[in-house]
């Protein structure tokens, strides 16, 4: 099991301690530090099946400052998101074939 983890988000970090709290051996990774790549976050939407859009944080002022009623493409949106990770939902966690988003983190609980 993987979780796409920012230690300063509550949601992330209730997320994780439930999954620690379950006794599954988990794979942090601090994805503002260790940017995922665009196959790997191609890979996560898959397993997601969800859309670049769908996990995009709109809240953030980058969001709001450089792209609200931006119209990019899944491809263009996957770049952006390399180029500010801020800008990626989080927690993502990921088992297999499978992954969730941890809002809420009692979402985790289907991959445990």
């Amino acid at each position: 099991m993987k979780i796409y983890h920012n230690p300063r988000c509550s949601k992330s970090r209730q997320t994780l301690q439930l999954i620690k709290d379950a006794g599954v051996d988990v794979e942090i990774i601090e994805y503002l530090n260790t940017i995922p790549t665009i196959e790997e976050l191609q890979l996560i939407l898959m397993k997601l099946n969800l859309k670049p859009t769908d996990i995009i944080r709109k809240g953030e002022a980058v969001y709001k400052e450089k792209f609200k009623n931006s119209n990019f493409n899944d491809d263009e949106w996957i770049k952006i998101m390399i180029e500010y990770p801020k800008l990626i939902e989080r927690p993502i966690v990921v088992k297999g074939n499978k992954a969730i988003l941890g809002r809420p983190p009692e979402n985790v609980l289907d991959l445990i």
